[in-house]
């Protein structure tokens, strides 16, 4: 059986079904608790576990990232919500200098197992320091994994596999699409970590991406399909560790590639991607890989400049008409 849920009440529903079976994770950050968190996601959390399992905090990224890598070096399996990633910015020496480095530091006698998750990414008219994109940030990092989804079922899935998993994990969620709706399967269920989803067979071109801009890919496939070009679409779900696999054996099959990444260009998620497949399969290609990315510059804050800024389908179809050199 499955039902409709938003991805706010998927993610919801993940840490309730972990916090039922695990008495060691407990949930902590900005308004989670009294306020049922910034965006509704831990709704209802503090009536029914108390305010020893959900604990607000202060407006202290760093003070509390610290106290939740402590908490999980000594046994408990803490999940630190950040208000947004932007915030997080300040707790990096936490996630980065401690969390990641953990189990390296202590020649494997202390894991970390926590979770630290939030929205990354533009959300509107947020202007520069709200806006920004940490996917490629966070899995620059040995020791740390990172997971970036919109759909509510994998996010359950991912969240719960999260929970369970010993090393640090960044789980990227969006502002925008909290409300996102999609078919949640009920009963327990996880879904793995590193693997990525085929959300739409083609046989043209591959497009490649995550998150938000999944919506994106998937408009720019329908569009083409209209004029008689076979997108495959692929859903990373992971960015850390990445499935090379599903990529490499998608580009053998269309022999093209665009990656649609909302993060800025250089030294990014679709950079390290054109490297894997140029690496692993580039006697398949038949032209260059491409990307779409966000403008490189920072986020400006006039709506016209915000369109100019981020991916969309129109730039995704461009994109695609050049690597089959339709584009004459």
């Amino acid at each position: 059986m499955s039902r409709e849920l938003a991805l706010r009440d998927a993610l919801n529903e993940a840490m309730k079904e972990e916090m039922r079976r695990d008495e060691l994770v407990f949930l902590m950050g900005e308004e989670v608790a009294q306020y049922n968190g910034a965006y509704k996601v831990s709704k209802g959390m503090l009536d029914e576990f108390g305010p020893k399992r959900v604990i607000d905090t202060p407006i202290a990224e760093l003070g509390f990232a610290g106290i939740g890598v402590g908490a999980a070096m000594n046994g408990l399996r803490p999940i630190v919500e950040f208000m947004t990633w932007n915030f997080a910015i300040l707790a990096f020496d936490q996630i980065v200098n401690n969390a990641a480095k953990t189990l390296s530091q202590s020649a494997g006698n202390f894991k970390c197992p926590i979770v630290f998750r939030g929205p990354s990414g533009a959300a509107g008219q947020l202007a520069q320091q709200h806006s920004q994109t940490f996917e490629s940030w966070m899995a620059n990092v040995p020791g740390l994994k990172v997971v970036s989804c919109i759909d509510p079922a994998d996010a359950k899935g991912l969240l719960k596999s999260a929970i369970r998993d010993d090393d640090p994990i960044c789980m990227m969620e969006s502002e925008l699409l909290y409300g996102h709706k999609g078919i949640v399967p009920e009963g327990e269920y996880l879904t793995p970590i590193g693997v990525a989803a085929v959300r739409r067979e083609g046989t043209d071109v591959t497009i490649v991406s995550f998150n938000k801009m999944m919506l994106t890919a998937l408009e720019a496939a329908d569009e083409l399909a209209k004029e008689g070009i076979s997108a495959e679409v692929i859903d990373l779900r992971t960015i850390r560790p990445l499935d090379h696999e599903t990529l490499v054996k998608s580009v053998k099959k269309t022999n093209r590639l665009v990656v649609v990444d909302e993060s800025w260009p250089f030294a990014g998620v679709s950079a390290e991607i054109a490297y894997e497949i140029q690496k692993y399969a580039f006697d398949y290609l038949d032209a260059p890989v491409t990307r779409v990315n966000a403008a490189d510059t920072s986020l400006p804050y006039a709506p016209t400049l915000v369109d100019a800024y981020m991916p969309n389908a129109t730039k995704v179809i461009k994109a695609v008409k050049e690597v089959m050199y339709l584009n004459a």
